[in-house]
This record gives structure tokens, sequence and C-alpha cells, in this order.
């Protein structure tokens, strides 16, 4: 089975995230959404929120599995025996940061990362902005799938 492994923090879930998960579900059999926390982030969605989004979103795919993850991610891969992990490149810069990454991956645990560039009419997407858009009261619903509700 090629299961794949793709981490992220979602905060919150983007429709550039959909499409890469989308697409990628053509190339695996199984795609972990690893739902991480980094204690230097201060996010807008609790943990609880942001894993709601993501099991309601892809609750009628059963190819797709939400779990919780702290620590390396080729750990993870390891605990999950996932030989790749997913990444979305929406530009340069986030390749350059990627790529690294994805070497010091290979060297820790021989996981392969699998790049998966975002259709174009996704690119400019990140959360991030839909975070800002959501600040600044913006219509954020046309950067996120329907289960990303802000109450």
């Amino acid at each position: 089975m090629k299961r794949a492994v793709f981490p992220g923090s979602f905060d919150p879930l983007t429709l550039g995230h959909y499409d890469i998960i989308e697409r990628g579900l053509t190339l695996f059999d199984e795609i972990i959404l690893a739902l991480g926390n980094n204690a230097e982030k201060n996010y807008m969605f609790s943990t609880e929120k942001r894993e709601y989004f993501l099991q309601e979103t892809f609750k009628h795919e059963p190819k797709v599995k939400v779990m919780r993850y702290a620590g390396l991610t080729v750990d993870f891969c390891k605990e999950q025996d996932a030989g790749f992990i997913l990444r979305g490149l929406r530009n340069p810069a986030d390749f350059e940061f990627e790529k690294a990454i994805a070497h010091t991956n290979r060297k820790l645990a021989q996981i392969e990362t699998v790049f998966l560039l975002t259709s174009s009419g996704k690119s400019y997407i990140s959360s991030s902005i839909v975070r800002d858009v959501i600040r600044n009261n913006g219509d954020y619903t046309i950067l996120v799938p329907d289960a990303v509700r802000v109450e």
C-alpha cells in the first residue's frame, strides 16, 4: 500500500490544501492528514476546530485519514508505515524551504517527499492570507472548503 502523510497545521484548511489532497489521492492508496501543533505559532483555530474542518471536508473519502501528531514528521511516518510525505508548492520560495526539509527527512528516515504544484487558480491562497481576510471581515468563504466556517 502506498501511504502518504500530508503534515500541516491547517489553520485553516484552504482550497490550496484541498487541491493537493484531491490530486494526491490519484497517486496514493491512503493519505493521512497529519495535524501538528507548533508551540511557536499562535493559532486562530483550536486543534479541535482544525481537526473538525479536516474530518468534515473529507468525511466521504475513505482514502483520507485525519490524525494528530507531535514530534518529527518522519517518526510519525514510520509509526504509520507511510513511505511518503506529500507537500504542495505554490511558488519558488515554497520550493526552497521544502527542499531543505525533504533532504533532511530523507537523510533521517529514507522517506521520499512528493511535491505537487498547486493548480494555477489556487496558488495565491495561503492560510495566513485566509486568516487576514477573516480578521478583517472579508469573504473568506471563496478561499476555503465549505466545512471551514467562522462562528
